[in-house]
């Protein structure tokens, strides 16, 4: 592996940043970054800090600052020093600014505002913790998404990250040889909310289940690991699923983002079917 030293600077809490870097650092096999995060930067006594810091390790800079004394100073400093500097927001507030015709406001950290948006974020979230793997499921009309699968199809983590979206979601799981809640007898899936079902390979989930018993310290001499009922549980699952025309996902090599990605245009064209 190719190690490099990656400096990410930021105004805010560096989430931006990090996110662009990690989408673009996976394009590239057999390198490894070594990271180190700057958040928070809002004087140019930080600044001077930082490329001190940058001095001693050398490598790739990428920054969201909108201050424009300090973007410069860093810029000048990481100059001097021969490393690149790379703005990763500039090509799209400058495409915006022609597009628009307007100037952008240049305040540090905006994205985090406490504004609606942000509480309701909150609201999904705490939502979501409440109505983890079948909890509280008298209200999952409430939800803007539930999620049914077999365990360890990646529910719970499918969920929070649709939280953050601000989308109350709930996950069920499906367990062999027991009924749904009833109240999935009133919910049609084809409306509020939203229901989708998971699925995965069974010689996969195998090893997941597997993994997940070991990291527990529990014996792996069990049906839930075995290949055979896996098999049949998940061919279960599907049936339901099938029956009751929920949309299904198979989770086997997609990522939590994409399975979320997926998840969320099924919502936006059911909305729109709604509309």
């Amino acid at each position: 592996m190719k190690e490099f030293h990656l400096h990410l600077v930021s105004d805010a809490t560096g989430e931006t940043v990090h996110s662009v870097a990690r989408a673009c650092f996976v394009q590239f096999e057999g390198i490894e970054p070594i990271e180190h995060h700057w958040p928070l930067v809002r004087t140019k006594g930080q600044i001077e800090k930082i490329l001190g810091k940058i001095e001693e390790n050398p490598g790739v800079v990428l920054f969201t600052i909108v201050k424009e004394e300090l973007r410069t100073a860093l810029e000048i400093g990481c100059g001097r020093l021969h490393v690149p500097c790379i703005s990763v927001l500039d090509p799209v507030i400058h495409a915006l600014t022609a597009f628009l015709g307007l100037e952008s406001s240049g305040q540090s950290g905006r994205q985090h505002t406490l504004d609606a948006n942000y509480f309701d974020r909150i609201d999904a979230m705490t939502y979501t913790l409440n109505h983890d793997d079948g909890q509280s499921t008298h209200d999952l009309g409430d939800a803007d998404i539930v999620l049914v699968g077999v365990s360890r199809t990646s529910k719970t983590p499918t969920c929070i990250y649709l939280a953050n979206r601000g989308l109350k979601a709930a996950n069920v799981p499906v367990v062999p040889n027991i009924q749904l809640p009833e109240v999935f007898e009133t919910l049609d899936g084809r409306s509020d909310p939203l229901i989708v079902g998971l699925t995965t390979d069974p010689k996969r989930l195998v090893q997941v289940r597997r993994n997940r018993l070991r990291l527990l310290d529990h014996n792996d001499d069990t049906d839930y690991v075995d290949p055979e009922i896996v098999r049949d549980e998940v061919a279960t699952a599907r049936r339901l699923f099938s029956d009751r025309e929920w949309p299904v996902i198979d989770v086997t090599r997609r990522s939590i983002e994409e399975t979320a990605a997926t998840i969320l245009q099924i919502l936006e064209r059911q909305r729109q079917s709604d509309a």
